[in-house]
């Protein structure tokens, strides 16, 4: 590598090729992505879950979180419902939208999916 030393302003600066600035910014890229990998990797290890891309897909495209989740973890309406001890026709209704569960029911939901009671509540 070569390098020209000036100083600008009072401070001395290193000048380099472009080529060889390219070079080092791609040597940065490549160990920033290193240590993201390792920590993703720490997470997964941790037992953190991970969610394929077509959940997250219908997520942004705004599908309700709630049939998402119940979607993911295989279940049906039926079986959701009964585990929490309603109707699969309130939940259906909940899933479209149509009517707003107590706070005791989004409870149970979240702990039925074994998720956060964020990540069943949509945002709007």
């Amino acid at each position: 590598m070569t390098a020209q030393i000036v100083e600008i302003a009072g401070k001395k600066m290193a000048m380099i090729p472009a080529d060889e600035y390219e070079h080092l910014l791609d040597i940065v890229e490549d160990k920033a992505d290193s240590l993201a990998a390792f920590e993703a990797q720490r997470r997964r290890e941790a037992g953190e879950e991970y969610l394929p891309s077509v959940m997250v897909d219908r997520l942004l495209g705004g599908d309700h979180p709630l049939r998402v989740w119940r979607n993911y973890r295989g279940l049906t309406l039926v079986e959701l419902a009964d585990a929490i001890g309603m109707t699969h026709a309130s939940l259906s209704r909940i899933e479209n939208g149509k009517q707003q569960p107590k706070a005791a029911q989004w409870r149970a939901l979240a702990e039925a999916l074994n998720v956060e009671l964020d990540d069943i509540v949509p945002l709007d």
